[in-house]
């Protein structure tokens, strides 16, 4: 579901100019779309959280909620992570519906025979057999369940007071003539049930069923609310700033309201975040698609379901600590109803795991050579001196000279392009980095001992330093490569995902990135690039054109739904713009101008809403960083340079610095890019192009640019000196705008449809 552009640019408008707001009449009928009428829409509503739980009698039911609601405006969850006290444990609902015109029926399955219900006393409570272990009242367990998701939907006063409920019991072991038998039926306590022999009945049982929330007839806005409420993407929501800015129109006015309006149901998303899968799981998503937040879903869900798991979520970017703590605690306290929160200095039990660790910090391979009782080592212990090839390095020496004790129960990988190196590092034929993962994960169960939870998320065109794809077999060699095979678990939860929707930057700034990264203009022939119509597709673009014979021309555009982001509707002028200066003074004075106009004028804070990202191999980045840092500073403005304790302190060192930090309160964080991975600003300056366009054809350099650009939620202003054939590229890129059109050639370096 999405809203349609005229939408968004109207109330864009109206926000901008307040004026106006009395003159703008929206038909609100007409705004959102695709609400379940697409074939592949109607099987996606139904999100199966964990298959390994339905037994038969569950299995039955949930295939009759599916067949009832396949063709209503809907969505609809096995074990809606909601978790609830009940008794000394907690437990989350068996059944949630969210339909647009009942509302939310909150169904609780009670599996017992009628052998096993002794009696119904005078109060209505059901007693049990000893050999029916069932904890709690069925009606008041989904009674109280229900009661939760409406205090959720509350908090949106849009919502308050607007949501229908309504609750009832599953007997799937019993049909109604036995009940009847034995009188339970005229018991005046009576819940509404579901009978074995009935369950063809279900949308009339619910049609008629009387609310126990009564609520009201929802609009489309409100409904869309209501999904967003229900779906928990609301946390991620920023909070609005206070501004100060010079004119009504303004980027920061921008800011607001794509704050305000981006979030929205992904029926993608709610698969990926909310499934715990019974075995390995891989998550391929573009930039921006938000890879990070739904693995922190996920743990957080994992965490709740299972306490009793050991959980590590592993990561490579340090920067990210804080980032990937607060999504974590937010998704705990959301999936709890507020009752609990996420501290990783006291909750042993799902811990956040930078893939090397450090002194102070635990990661993955620190974790495990004390669990091996083996001397930690660091970068500066091996000749390669960079990070993930000295850690596969060390990994692969632990693989072959220690047998892996497995110690976690889940694994969730994120930046999985990072953990990657070359064959010459590999253990067996085999990634070491990952292997080592999988041989301390626990076996799921012991007739499968080779699926374990093993989850990775990766962007291909994110990578830095090698080229490798982390497919299956890549990771697992030729023995473990057909783990991902046969497409889905029993239940339906799928073993690879793929995510195309980029909710992070405008299409228009992904489209030349991905063109710029891949060399598709590049007069010699692309680098990297897609050789199959459905490689593009699975990125979220629309192709014309014949992959069959070299030579042929091939069109891709992005749909507005896999670019939501609308601030190209919003914005009079380009998103993203391209100079060459003759000098790099000359580019530092354009850059020190256009940042002073940014906070003044347009409104934007120094910290976290701009970002300078600076380009070039490991010394050279060094050099250009600390150029950059101390020419503005020396034009009066304030930065920050990431490590450092306090703003302005340009070369921060061990041991007065703080590795974890990126953005500090006040200044502009001016940074490499291999600290900028997997943050993000409004407005991103990317300096020194020219040191890609010197050697234009080395494929991580054209890397760094890509993984620089989409950085950006709004603007991007990238700058280079003197005249390069890169300049020219990018300068066609920019001039075909919305489509980009590149004549077919086999990928020199790098084919991206390997899988």
């Amino acid at each position: 579901m999405w809203v349609s552009t005229q939408v968004r640019f109207f109330w864009a408008i109206a926000w901008i100019f307040p004026e106006m707001r009395g003159t703008l009449k929206l038909e609100t009928h007409n705004v959102y779309l695709a609400r379940g009428t697409k074939m592949d829409d109607r099987a996606m509503k139904f999100v199966i959280t964990e298959t390994q739980e339905l037994d038969g009698g569950q299995q039955q039911v949930w295939e009759a909620v599916k067949t009832s609601f396949s063709d209503r405006d809907c969505i609809v969850y096995w074990r809606y992570p909601l978790f609830s006290k009940v008794g000394e444990q907690r437990k989350e609902p068996d059944i949630v519906i969210v339909d647009r015109e009942w509302g939310i029926v909150a169904i609780e399955i009670c599996a017992a025979a009628i052998a096993q219900i002794t009696q119904i006393n005078e109060a209505g409570d059901w007693e049990f057999s000893a050999d029916f272990p069932f904890s709690g009242q069925p009606y008041p367990l989904a009674e109280h369940h229900l009661r939760a998701i409406i205090g959720l939907c509350d908090r949106d006063p849009s919502l308050w007071r607007k949501v229908t409920g309504r609750a009832l019991i599953v007997l799937p072991s019993i049909p109604e003539a036995q009940w009847q038998e034995r009188g339970f039926h005229q018991h005046p306590h009576s819940p509404p049930i579901l009978f074995q022999d009935r369950f063809d009945t279900l949308p009339d049982l619910i049609k008629h069923l009387d609310p126990l929330v009564p609520g009201e007839g929802l609009n489309d806005e409100q409904w869309t609310k209501l999904l967003i409420a229900v779906s928990g993407t609301s946390i991620l929501k920023k909070s609005s700033q206070p501004r100060i800015a010079s004119s009504n129109k303004n980027r920061a006015a921008v800011v607001e309201l794509l704050r305000e309006h981006l979030y929205e149901l992904d029926l993608k998303q709610e698969h990926i975040g909310k499934e715990i899968a019974p075995g390995v799981q891989r998550i391929r998503g573009i930039a921006g698609s938000g890879k990070t937040v739904l693995l922190c879903q996920k743990a957080a869900h994992m965490h709740l379901k299972h306490p009793d798991w050991d959980i590590a979520l592993v990561f490579f970017t340090r920067s990210l600590y804080d980032q990937i703590i607060s999504l974590i605690d937010r998704w705990v306290r959301r999936f709890s109803n507020g009752e609990l929160s996420y501290d990783p200095q006291t909750n042993p039990k799902l811990r956040v795991l930078h893939a090397w660790g450090a002194s102070n910090r635990p990661g993955l391979y620190s974790t495990l050579c004390k669990t091996l009782n083996v001397r930690r080592k660091t970068v500066n212990d091996t000749t390669h001196k960079q990070p993930t090839r000295s850690l596969a390095e060390f990994c692969k020496w632990l693989l072959e000279e220690r047998e892996i004790e497995p110690v976690f129960d889940a694994i969730l990988i994120d930046e999985g392009q990072d953990l990657v190196t070359n064959n010459d590092l590999k253990y067996l034929d085999k990634q070491a980095i990952y292997w080592l993962a999988y041989q301390a994960l626990r076996p799921v169960d012991r007739e499968h001992p080779e699926q374990r939870r093993l989850v990775w998320a990766y962007d291909e065109a994110q990578s830095l330093d090698s080229l490798q794809i982390p497919t299956a077999k890549e990771l697992f060699g030729e023995e473990f490569g057909d783990l991902l095979s046969k497409g889905n678990y029993p239940g339906g939860i799928k073993k690879s995902e793929v995510m195309r929707r980029c909710y992070r930057t405008p299409g228009t700034i992904l489209m030349a990135a991905h063109a710029i990264g891949m060399g598709l203009l590049r007069p010699q022939g692309m680098l990297a690039g897609i050789t199959q119509k459905d490689g593009w597709e699975k990125l979220g673009y629309e192709v014309t054109g014949s992959f069959q014979k070299v030579g042929q021309k091939i069109v891709i555009s992005r749909p507005q739904e896999n670019s939501p982001n609308c601030i190209e509707e919003l914005w009079e002028e380009p998103v993203f713009e391209f100079t060459a200066y003759d000098s790099r003074s000359q580019e530092l004075e354009a850059l020190a101008q256009k940042i002073s106009s940014n906070i003044g004028d347009d409104g934007l804070k120094p910290s976290r809403e701009i970002l300078v990202v600076v380009l070039g191999a490991s010394e050279e980045a060094v050099e250009l960083e600390t150029k950059v840092a101390q020419f503005l500073i020396d034009r009066g403005l304030k930065v920050y340079v990431p490590t450092a304790l306090e703003l302005d302190r340009i070369n921060p060192k061990h041991p007065d610095n703080d590795p974890d930090r990126f953005w500090m309160e006040g200044g502009v964080t001016v940074s490499r890019i291999s600290r900028a991975k997997g943050n993000e600003a409004d407005l991103v300056y990317v300096v020194g192009c020219d040191r890609v366009a010197r050697t234009e054809s080395d494929l991580a350099l054209r890397n760094q640019l890509f993984v620089a650009l989409t950085r950006s939620r709004g603007w991007v202003n990238l700058s280079g000196v003197g005249n390069y054939p890169l300049y020219e590229e990018i300068n066609q890129v920019l001039a075909m705008g919305s489509t980009i059109t590149f004549t077919y050639q086999r990928p020199l370096q790098r084919d991206l449809d390997r899988d």
